[in-house]
């Protein structure tokens, strides 16, 4: 794995919030690989949000900002609505 893609999966799994760990790291363990520079763009934009924030979007608590509103964010939430 390519250092950036270990920082990334790294840094999911370790947001700061139990719940992100759990959400963006599982989606991170599963699907690091498969993402490609765009996705991975999107990811460290997303990890620089509030944990707060990030819970709600993920989970649907909240609307997502259009700025984040990607097609990682949308693999993210089905992801972890089958899971």
């Amino acid at each position: 794995m390519d250092p950036r893609r270990k920082r990334l999966l790294y840094r999911c799994q370790h947001c700061g919030m139990k719940e992100n760990d759990i959400l963006l790291g599982r989606f991170a363990g599963a699907h690091i690989g498969d993402l490609g520079e765009q996705q991975l763009d999107q990811l460290e934009a997303l990890l620089q949000q509030g944990d707060n924030d990030l819970y709600n979007w993920i989970t649907g608590k909240a609307p997502v900002p259009a700025a984040h509103d990607l097609d990682l964010m949308a693999w993210l939430k089905k992801f972890n609505n089958t899971h």
